[in-house]
């Protein structure tokens, strides 16, 4: 089955055609323009290039964050826009997984860091090994001094990939023995990878889901809705603290 996966979890836009673990098409694009200007015309060129439809696709893979809120839900659109025009299934796929799966049919310990900001990276662990990716630790958005922990208590050198990989490891490799940075050919997220991460769910027997039942995952609330409820703890303090001064 031919799997039509979409990347727009980061600066970049990706998409690529997949099938029993080969990578048929792919492209991206890095223009500084938003998502939502060149996912669609970088698709329909990648296809004609190779000479594939959309009606070819069996599944709508997408990467379903973490990542940027708007990258992601541009891309969760795109995808159930696709597959309810197709009348076909679609799977998310974590960022994270996807990035790991760089190092398929490699071997050792994957870590992808993408910057989250806020003194916080989104991360989570997995191993590379007989040609597949196993999960070690959940998606998480931890601090840097955590990762410090988690990472140094490894018993294998790690490998950093993924957006935030520099920043991870500029400030962690003095500090964790073995840690490696992913050369920047095997380090940024690629829609085959997304691709390739369904691929290997549905061997294991996750489901696909209808379109309406596609979901992103943010990991934490956004930036306006932090605040938001900042302020209104803030306003809830002042309040008790006026009713214990009367």
């Amino acid at each position: 089955m031919k799997i039509l996966a979409l990347d727009t979890s980061a600066k970049s836009a990706s998409a690529a055609v997949v099938e029993n673990g080969e990578i048929l098409a792919e492209s991206a694009v890095n223009t500084g323009l938003t998502h939502s200007q060149t996912l669609m015309p970088m698709l329909c060129g990648m296809l004609d290039a190779a000479r594939l439809r959309l009606a070819d696709a069996g599944l709508i893979a997408v990467s379903r964050g973490p990542g940027s809120f708007t990258g992601i839900r541009i891309g969760i659109g795109a995808a159930k826009g696709l597959a309810q025009g197709l009348s076909i299934p679609c799977l998310g796929v974590s960022t994270l997984e996807g990035l790991a799966f760089l190092y398929q049919g490699l071997a050792g310990l994957v870590c992808p860091v993408m910057d989250a900001r806020c003194g916080q990276v989104y991360t989570a662990l997995f191993s590379a090994e007989n040609g597949g990716i196993a999960r070690l630790r959940e998606d998480e958005a931890l601090s840097i001094e955590t990762l410090c922990e988690i990472l140094a208590a490894c018993d294998a050198p790690v490998t950093l990939v993924g957006d935030g990989a520099c920043l991870a490891f500029r400030a962690l490799r003095d500090r964790v023995p073995g840690l490696l940075l992913a050369p920047p050919q095997l380090r940024l997220q690629r829609a085959a990878c997304a691709g390739l991460a369904a691929e290997a769910a549905l061997a294991s027997g996750v489901q696909p889901v209808k379109p309406g039942e596609l979901l992103p995952s943010y990991l934490r609330l956004p930036q306006a809705e932090r605040e938001l409820n900042r302020k209104m703890q803030q306003h809830s303090n002042q309040n008790q603290n006026m009713e214990d001064n009367k």
